[in-house]
């Protein structure tokens, strides 16, 4: 569930961008002490080159001659460039036979072609020059003029705009059978980034849990979370810390918040480990017994979990572990559907290279769960105006079934759980 920092300060009331307090600054200092894991290597030229032959492939058992892809998480997947986008086109082609084409601004090649992680041809424009001139003679040279072109589903529309205007009798279509079909399945080398991902997280929870104390911010939390992330080896972006009725609502809430004795506490927070994600949520109540309602929804919705995990079944549609789970809260009293109390956001959404990606465990999707695939599991109940409740763990799928990055918690006085 956890937001990017940008999105978070956007979203206001939460903790991007802002300074920790002093009471704070102890357990910021003391994380710099934590020793680093050992961290799984990058993804090398072999993996990517498998990853292209998946590809190509793909585009010939969906008729597509090539696809189209902008920097991003899928640049980076099949090519090694990390780029961002802009208005000046920079992007891969990626031909169902031959070597792809990287086409970028003249000024910026030496910099593009420093990530570059795979053979590949690269073409420059310049200021006053069309780059979807670029693509369209490329696809003219391969006799791809007329051939199905797929386009990566976040690509913005002015390079299928423009791209139309260069190759009329080209017909543009999804990249999606070619592109998920590729990044949704998990193989061995990104199952080990995921897991290191997680594994600090969950190592960086626990040694924020013990360490809070009346008065702290989200802010003051983030910190400790994000001081122990870095220590440990994982790039931390900020994450989503909620206190007391601020738990209540999913991404939070304007209002000040801060911790006090019975206070409801939510973490939701990743890491990156060589472009590979975790997000993992805990929540506990903090310096008191909770009350009856909060054990209850607690267990309820570690329960959730339970039933989610349960029904995560090889070949069965991926919105079928969403129906499991809001059908026995249904039974629990809340709901129903997206109704509150209850559940009011998918059951889980797929992670990889981004902390969130297709496909999602929600109601209506049909995608056959297959080994490799991976998912969070955060079936939260939520009381409006009172608070909320979000367990976070994410798995993948293997032959024999699903098995979690991170382990789930047993019990509200040890809420950390897993393999911290």
């Amino acid at each position: 569930m956890r937001l990017q920092r940008r999105q978070l300060l956007a979203a206001g009331g939460m903790i991007a961008g802002a300074a920790y307090t002093g009471l704070a600054r102890a357990a910021v200092q003391q994380a710099q002490n934590l020793k680093p894991i050992k961290l799984p290597p990058p993804i090398g030229r072999p993996e990517r080159i498998e990853r292209l032959a998946r590809a190509r492939a793909l585009m010939r058992a969906n008729d597509i001659g090539a696809i189209l892809v902008e920097p991003g998480a899928s640049l980076d997947y099949f090519t090694g460039v990390q780029w961002w986008r802009s208005e000046r086109l920079t992007a891969a082609v990626i031909p169902a036979e031959g070597d792809p084409l990287i086409v970028t601004p003249f000024f910026e090649k030496p910099s593009v072609e420093e990530s570059l992680g795979v053979k590949a041809e690269v073409r420059t424009w310049n200021e006053d020059e069309e780059p979807l001139k670029v693509v369209a003679d490329f696809l003219r040279e391969r006799g791809l003029a007329g051939a199905r072109i797929g386009m990566e589903e976040t690509n913005r529309f002015f390079i299928l705009d423009r791209l139309n205007r260069q190759l009329p009798s080209g017909r543009v279509v999804s990249a999606n059978p070619v592109v998920r079909g590729c990044r949704m399945i998990k193989t061995a080398p990104e199952i080990a980034l995921m897991q290191a991902a997680s594994d600090i997280t969950l190592h960086a929870f626990a040694y924020t849990w013990p360490r809070l104390k009346a008065g702290m911010t989200p802010a003051d939390i983030d910190a400790t979370i994000g001081e122990a992330t870095r220590a440990l080896g994982g790039n931390y972006d900020g994450g989503l810390v909620l206190l007391g009725e601020g738990t209540a609502y999913p991404h939070g809430t304007h209002k000040p918040q801060t911790v006090e004795r019975g206070t409801n506490v939510l973490f939701d927070c990743g890491c990156d480990v060589h472009g590979y994600k975790s997000d993992i949520s805990r929540s506990f109540v903090w310096g008191a017994d909770p009350t009856q309602e909060q054990r209850k929804v607690w267990m309820q919705m570690r329960r959730g979990q339970d039933i989610a995990f349960a029904a995560a079944r090889l070949g069965a549609p991926a919105g079928s572990v969403d129906d499991a789970v809001r059908s026995a809260y249904e039974s629990w009293g809340y709901g129903p559907g997206y109704k509150l109390p209850g559940l009011s956001h998918r059951t889980g959404h797929g992670i990889g290279m981004e902390g969130h990606e297709p496909v999602n465990l929600v109601h209506g999707e049909m995608t056959p769960l297959a080994p490799g695939m991976s998912f969070s599991n955060e079936p939260g109940i939520y009381l409006p105006g009172k608070f909320g409740i979000r367990l976070e763990d994410c798995f993948h799928m293997t032959a024999s079934g699903p098995k979690w990055f991170s382990v789930p918690p047993t019990s509200l006085e040890e809420p950390i759980g897993g393999n911290a």
